[in-house]
């Protein structure tokens, strides 16, 4: 979505309309009036930008650009352009890197692959992160996952529906353990 989203604003139409937007909430008649494009052109735009989710409805104020929509666009464009940390490549072969350099902006896991092939190599790596017979209480796996990804419950479950990871309830919570995967010491940071 945030690729798409930019490329929306570099239309100079969209930039106008978002722009004009920025300074306050405006009618259609209004961003006629500003922007100096017809009113069929200010209307596409809102509706591309409403569709990016960069422009909503300001009831009878006519519309708003959502600031915090925005914010995220750029955190998520920053976060895009920062390479693959050198330790999530430690102990893959290079064409397991090559996969996990297109998921990977730094140390964060941009997106899971919709590809079953993709996803164990993440998986993969991910179960790196846990100490061979050593025993994790719920939260420990959450803590563990969570610098990847703010979805770790989705990672914490595919690791244990592909078998990298066992879990079995026990009093007090769920007890997880590495059931799967190859061995390799990564590197301690």
């Amino acid at each position: 979505m945030a690729t798409n989203a930019v490329s929306l604003l570099l239309d100079p139409d969209r930039l106008a309309v978002a722009g004009a937007l920025a300074v306050r909430s405006l009618t259609t008649g209004q961003l006629v009036e500003l922007t100096g494009r017809d009113r069929r052109t200010v209307l596409a735009c809102l509706g591309d930008l409403r569709g990016a989710a960069l422009v909503r409805d300001a009831g009878d104020d006519g519309y708003v650009l959502d600031l915090e929509a925005l914010r995220v666009l750029a955190r998520d464009q920053a976060e895009s352009e920062i390479p693959m940390d050198p330790a999530i490549g430690f102990g893959m072969t290079d064409d397991e890197r090559a996969v996990l350099e297109r998921y990977f902006s730094g140390r964060t896991l941009r997106e899971f692959p919709s590809q079953r092939s993709k996803q164990l190599v993440v998986l993969q790596r991910l179960a790196l992160e846990f100490d061979l017979g050593r025993r994790y209480a719920e939260a420990e796996v959450n803590d563990l996952l969570l610098p990847f990804s703010r979805d770790w419950s989705l990672l914490r479950r595919y690791l244990v529906d592909e078998g990298f990871l066992d879990r079995e309830p026990q009093v007090g919570g769920t007890q997880y353990w590495r059931s799967g995967g190859r061995v390799t010491e990564l590197p301690r940071t």
